[in-house]
């Protein structure tokens, strides 16, 4: 039985540095990102704010996401992220709590 997925965007801070990603287990994958141990892109741009969740039926779904946000313009990211998140709030706390 499939659990799905997720795509997120990481940033720094509003309108900062983005970072897309996929996975399986967004709440590990997030500890991961904090401490240091997820992507080096990730880790050396300081990308710990979690500002846009997408869950999807399957992994495969997931990927496929992944791989369309990724060929979007960073202006399109941009406008995604502050229809579902205006404040650009870390939304960490809302898959931790």
């Amino acid at each position: 039985m499939s659990r799905g997925g997720y795509t997120y965007i990481l940033t720094n801070k509003p309108r900062g540095v983005l970072y897309l990603g996929v996975t399986a287990d967004l709440a590990a994958r997030m500890v991961q990102h904090r401490s240091g141990k997820g992507s080096a892109f990730a880790r050396r741009y300081g990308l710990d704010r979690l500002v846009l969740i997408e869950h999807h039926a399957t992994i495969e779904d997931a990927i496929a996401r992944e791989k369309a946000l990724k060929a979007w313009r960073r202006s399109w990211k941009i406008e995604l992220i502050e229809q579902a998140n205006p404040e650009w709030r870390d939304l960490f706390e809302e898959i931790n709590g």
